[in-house]
């Protein structure tokens, strides 16, 4: 027997249900992406730092050992930056615990879940930093061309529809989806020249949605 993926797609409900006589809702717009047959590929939470921009300090103490680089007749702000590299594709940050339904049956049933927990998806990062997150920020937008936040919102009741296939489990997992990308924070003294660059990891919030896979 062949297994169709159909796509899937979030509309605003509070029901949890699989193969459910729930009334269609009239909201529901045409689905829009397929769905993930792999479970989502998450950082480590031990490997990050969950950053707080109002508490970053934008200009951090000196380092203890300056540059060997001569001082010359310029003169520049002192303080770290910021410089983003390369990207990654989105990772997703779940709130709330993995909602799972099995289908037990020889036919597609559908599956139908709502998000329960509401919470906040900041920024994240590995490595140091050195400057306020919106400082980040600004230079992540500039480089590739995105949109990205410092914080997005999670709300309850946001619902999901999807088909799972015969003696198959489908997950789902509401969240954010942030943009990992990569980086180097560097201190540059009064004289214009650069201290040690210090790799960056970096996720930042993009997009709300559901991550759901088959297992």
């Amino acid at each position: 027997m062949m297994r169709r993926t159909r796509p899937i797609i979030a509309v605003t409900a509070l029901v949890l249900a699989l193969g459910s006589a729930a009334p269609a809702f009239a909201t529901d717009p045409e689905p829009t992406e397929p769905v993930q047959t792999a479970p989502p590929a998450e950082p480590e939470e031990s490997e990050l730092v969950d950053a707080e921009p109002e508490q970053v300090d934008d200009l951090p103490s000196v380092p203890v050992k300056p540059p060997t680089d001569q001082p010359d007749a310029r003169a520049c702000e002192p303080g770290y930056r910021y410089h983003a590299t390369s990207k990654s594709k989105d990772c997703h940050k779940g709130v709330g615990v993995t909602q799972s339904n099995y289908n037990g049956t020889s036919r597609t049933a559908r599956s139908t879940f709502t998000s329960e927990v509401a919470g906040k998806v900041g920024v994240s990062y590995s490595g140091k930093l050195g400057v306020k997150v919106s400082v980040a920020i600004v230079d992540i937008e500039s480089e590739f061309d995105v949109n990205v936040s410092a914080e997005m919102s999670v709300s309850i009741g946001n619902r999901i529809a999807v088909d799972t296939p015969p003696k198959k489990t489908t997950n789902a997992k509401y969240g954010v989806y942030r943009l990992k990308s990569y980086g180097y924070s560097q201190y540059k003294y009064a004289n214009c020249t650069n201290g040690v660059k210090n790799n960056v990891t970096i996720y930042t919030p993009r997009r709300v949605g559901w991550y759901i896979w088959e297992s």
